[in-house]
């Protein structure tokens, strides 16, 4: 049977009916559905006759690789009396003539990322996991992506947090700090669940005043859903609002800047590879002749610019390159650096 637009069209129809497991479909179901839909696309309706035509060709002489199952269900006649239904569909649930099946690469990578999703215990609703894996046929391997086993120590807490969040519910949130291992509570309305330096975080708005609030879950001691309080939506996106940060420390009052540096030579392929802050670039052209002008004594190396907002992070980001990374602007976020500095060195003289 030759491969028609008129004929395409229909296999592409047929194809959404096998690959449906919402609702059950006989070849007569199917015919009818062809006759509502192809005058859509300017054809005539076509025939059961057709329809087994167009079936038989897919299973049998397409290069598809289709397998069609048929079952029977219960399903009342046009009398209303209950009769048993032979219905067809895809033998594999998530096949499709339009989505090639999965390469060995491909299903190894999938196994692994539903391993890692598997590896957080105590996630309600997480079953269809193995299911999925049996589905797709994805054998069991040795493991090829290792991930550290400290981003999911909190692994059942993490699911609870995420079914809260998911289902937007105020819990009362009982926490404790480093500083003082007394335990105090707080309402929020859960928002995200974020990582940054192999530790997760709670970000929630408290209920009172909307303020966001970031909590460790190391120092997260339990929590309970609060049936009757109000959940709280955050004022904007939550992803876009830590775009304008490195890490998790979100300051409402430090504003937006734009912080230039250099870098040396020993470190500027580092930078250039793994940036500072997803808004880093490099100055090039007139920048960099300027900057070289001001800073003569800095011959080599690169400058660099990025945007964000001044947290605990930031600074200590900046520091951790030690001489091989120079903030030239602006003044307060060098005054921060050279007052830690500064700190550092008084400590160091005092032993």
């Amino acid at each position: 049977m030759p491969a028609t637009k008129n004929a395409m069209t229909r296999y592409a129809l047929i194809d959404k009916l096998l690959a449906n497991r919402n609702k059950a479909f006989s070849i007569q179901d199917i015919t009818e559905c062809l006759e509502e839909h192809l005058p859509e696309y300017g054809q005539e309706p076509v025939s059961k006759r057709c329809v087994e035509k167009d079936l038989n060709y897919l299973e049998n002489e397409s290069p598809f690789d289709v397998e069609i199952e048929e079952y029977w269900i219960d399903a009342p006649d046009k009398n209303g009396r209950p009769y048993r239904k032979r219905c067809i569909r895809y033998q594999d649930a998530t096949f499709s003539i339009f989505k090639p099946k999965l390469s060995e690469d491909e299903k190894t990578v999938l196994a692994t990322a539903l391993d890692t999703l598997g590896s957080f215990d105590g996630l309600e609703n997480f079953e269809w996991l193995n299911d999925l894996k049996h589905r797709l046929k994805l054998e069991e391997h040795e493991p090829i992506i290792s991930i550290s086993k400290n981003l999911i120590s909190n692994s059942s807490l993490i699911a609870r947090l995420f079914t809260v969040i998911r289902t937007k519910q105020v819990i009362s949130l009982i926490y404790h700090t480093f500083s003082n291992s007394e335990s105090r509570a707080v309402e929020i309305s859960p928002y995200l669940l974020k990582e940054y330096n192999n530790r997760w975080y709670l970000i929630a708005g408290a209920c009172d005043t909307g303020k966001l609030l970031t909590f460790p879950l190391d120092r997260i001691d339990d929590f309970t859903p609060t049936l009757f309080a109000k959940y709280r939506e955050p004022i904007e996106d939550i992803n876009e609002h830590y775009e304008e940060i490195i890490g998790v420390t979100f300051d409402e009052d430090a504003p937006l800047q734009e912080i230039i540096f250099w870098i040396s030579d020993k470190s500027k392929d580092y930078v250039i590879t793994k940036p500072i802050h997803g808004s880093q670039k490099t100055l090039k052209r007139e920048k960099d002749s300027y900057l070289r002008r001001v800073y003569p004594k800095l011959k080599n190396g690169k400058f660099f610019q990025i945007e964000c907002r001044e947290n605990y992070e930031l600074i200590r980001e900046l520091i951790s390159f030690g001489p091989e990374l120079l903030v030239l602007s602006p003044i307060n976020i060098k005054n921060q650096i050279l007052k830690n500095l500064d700190g550092l060195l008084q400590r160091y003289k005092s032993l």
